[in-house]
């Protein structure tokens, strides 16, 4: 917590106290005006190549504000408090997330080594894990936060919101046609928890068994052996595509005996599973995909409504009228069972299409394109590491929404990417 890099051990290693106070995935907010202030004081500042897509994209998203008055056509709601705090609260993280990246890449290696800043990502990890077996075991943990409290009512009440400010253990959904509990401490929702816990693992086991020795990996094979208790438990089959295609990728890449270790422990992995109790709700999941119906009316509604601004979107989330299987309009007192996910809540790659139209989707996929094709050549463990996780992050894109917390670690992602390039150039 010394020196010009305290921010980031405060956002990855404080991450647990950020979360029972309420900021949970705001906490980057905060810290950015630390990370600023470092910044302003370094001038002139070093950027990375390919930033501007994302400086375009948080102007996309500025011009996008001029539509939120405006409703598509089959949408429906008015111009409220909750419209308007989603639309700050994203724009806030896109500038705060702009600025982390730039802070990392102006540390110098003395002040904020890479192995440090990568075993940081792997407390974090230990951090998720123990969140999702709070969540497996007491679901329903949960309690009322100091932001919460003093936030007014109106704000605090807000969908979108309380699910930021309010530390549960796990959300319970009907996934399995019955309520079951879905991990997603210390983060917003249990997608969330999916999405973070796959790219932490990758810098867990670069950080602690790659550069580790004996006890650090024996450390790694008992924790990667918890967490399969979460990751099954969470009923996620986004991560489990994740994970699977992660796999893929090493042994495509990997060469020699590291390929050879690799294939061997995971088959000695899955043979454990297989005869392990969650070897059958895993079969449970995949016998019951009836939110693929769910997500298919979200999305091509989603698509309907951004085709009415496809340039600049709407600057934020809106109501479909119906779902699934009614024409009703919504959620109503006589209706409960009506509901439905806002539209662009099924990815990131829909979230902007409806917030800033499919020029907005265009430069977030360009941005981990080009990062992809910058660091292919790469070969050290953080850039096989790094074009992993932007390669995680285009999967994602169609079925996790990158806000708050993914899209952080994205980005912390893509600067141990820049980070690595800088020290080859020096």
């Amino acid at each position: 917590m010394r020196g010009p890099a305290w921010p980031i051990t405060a956002l990855l290693v404080g991450y647990p106290v950020w979360w029972a106070l309420g900021f949970g995935g705001l906490s980057v907010i905060v810290l950015a005006v630390p990370m600023a202030m470092v910044l302003w004081r370094r001038r002139p500042i070093r950027v990375p190549r390919g930033f501007g897509l994302w400086l375009l994209l948080i102007a996309g998203y500025l011009v996008s504000g001029l539509m939120l008055t405006e409703m598509p056509p089959d949408t429906y709601g008015d111009l409220g408090p909750g419209r308007l705090i989603g639309y700050v609260m994203r724009l806030a993280l896109y500038v705060a997330i702009l600025i982390m990246v730039l802070y990392l890449g102006n540390l110098t290696e003395s002040e904020l080594p890479q192995l440090r800043l990568v075993r940081l990502l792997g407390v974090l990890f230990v951090t998720t894990v123990a969140g999702g077996l709070l969540g497996v075991f007491f679901p329903s943990f949960a309690f009322t936060s100091p932001v919460e409290l003093l936030l007014p009512d109106w704000a605090a009440g807000n969908s979108f919101v309380q699910n930021l400010i309010h530390p549960t253990a796990a959300q319970t959904q009907k996934v399995l046609g019955f309520a079951s509990p879905r991990p997603e401490a210390p983060f917003e929702w249990a997608n969330a928890w999916g999405s973070n816990v796959s790219v932490l693992l990758v810098w867990f086991v670069v950080g602690w068994w790659v550069h580790g020795g004996r006890r650090q990996k024996a450390f790694v094979a008992v924790l990667l052996a918890l967490a399969a208790i979460p990751i099954v438990y969470s009923l996620n089959r986004g991560l489990w595509i994740g994970l699977g295609l992660a796999l893929t990728y090493l042994v495509l890449r990997l060469g020699g005996r590291a390929r050879v270790l690799l294939c061997g422990a995971a088959a000695v992995a899955a043979l454990v599973f297989a005869l392990s109790p969650l070897a059958s709700l895993f079969a449970q999941r995949l016998d019951k995909p009836h939110s693929n119906d769910i997500r298919a009316f979200t999305v091509s509604a989603t698509v309907a409504a951004a085709a009415h601004s496809p340039i600049i979107g709407y600057g934020n989330t809106r109501n479909a009228m119906g779902n699934h299987r009614t024409i009703t309009t919504g959620r109503t007192q006589w209706c409960e069972g009506c509901g439905h996910p806002p539209l662009g809540s099924d990815g990131q790659l829909w979230l902007l299409i409806i917030t800033q139209g499919f020029t907005g989707a265009a430069l977030y996929v360009a941005f981990f394109l080009g990062a992809i094709r910058r660091h292919w050549g790469d070969r050290s463990p953080i850039g096989l590491a790094g074009v992993l996780v932007m390669g995680l992050v285009l999967l994602y894109m169609f079925i996790y929404d990158g806000l708050v917390t993914p899209l952080s670690l994205y980005l912390i992602s893509f600067a141990l990417l820049w980070r690595n390039h800088l020290g080859d150039v020096s």
